[in-house]
């Protein structure tokens, strides 16, 4: 059997946020061929907690955020792509810090997913933050967002009726819920 992985290919885009591959890869069978991936540096985010996390029903700090590529706004929990040499703990630190104004006694490393594996090597890094302290938000000049305290249980109840459709933000809601606090 062939080794797999890249054995070839060129960078065909480089931007801002992404770079787009055209690579020649050899599959488990040995035959090669050309995917076209999306190149991410990784991203954090964070479930923030307002109050103790063995509280009967937390609240959880969402952001009600527009996004153009939803072509609306998206119930979503505080996250962003990482900074060269930066780890993903100091990036949910400086993610919550900026979207939220809020500083965290404790940031704790829940588990590290891929978005969407099937055409970009993106890796998020979830985290759960307790201990939340009140300050100044600092967002880019693209980030329309609004804070929204929501009860844990009330934020279930969204992912299950639609509202919220962002798939880390469901995914962590459902983590925290089931590993962590329940």
């Amino acid at each position: 059997m062939s080794e797999t992985g890249k054995v070839g290919g060129e960078r065909v885009y480089s931007g801002r946020i992404i770079s787009v591959d055209l690579d020649d890869v050899r599959f488990p069978d040995g035959s090669v061929g050309k995917l076209e991936m999306i190149r991410h540096p990784g991203a954090s985010a964070v479930v923030p907690l307002l109050g103790a996390p063995d509280d009967a029903d937390p609240e959880v700090l969402l952001i009600r955020q527009y996004r153009y590529a939803a072509e609306k706004y998206l119930y979503e929990i505080p996250a962003g792509r990482l900074d060269p040499g930066e780890s993903p703990a100091e990036c949910a630190h400086r993610e919550l810090r900026e979207d939220t104004g809020s500083t965290a006694a404790r940031v704790e490393q829940q588990f590290t997913m891929f978005t969407t594996p099937g055409f970009t090597d993106e890796q998020i890094h979830l985290f759960l933050a307790t201990g939340l302290s009140a300050g100044q938000a600092n967002r880019e000049a693209d980030e329309f967002m609004e804070l929204v305290p929501t009860p844990l249980s009330r934020a279930l109840s969204m992912i299950e009726q639609g509202e919220i459709q962002d798939a880390k933000t469901a995914l962590a809601l459902l983590f925290a819920a089931d590993f962590r606090l329940g």
